[in-house]
């Protein structure tokens, strides 16, 4: 009976640190492109634009590879 709510409690962690995961992935995304626009003296923000897809798209795609993952155990 002790094991099922630790692993109940562990999942809830693993979740907390998906939400953590995709929003410094963001974070980190947002803060090259921009660092890139100013570098290259962009007027357009096609870096900080690219670079927010890109990790939106690589943080989605982590997400669902855990989420599998958890689902699967």
């Amino acid at each position: 009976m002790d094991k099922k709510p630790k692993r109940q409690l562990n999942k809830y962690i693993r979740f907390t640190g998906i939400a953590f995961q995709l929003g410094a992935t963001i974070y980190l995304a947002t803060y090259i492109g921009k660092w890139l626009d100013n570098k290259y003296l962009m007027e357009k923000k096609l870096f900080t634009l690219s670079f927010i897809l890109i990790g939106l798209i690589a943080s989605i795609w982590s997400i669902v590879k855990q989420l599998n993952k958890i689902n699967n155990e």
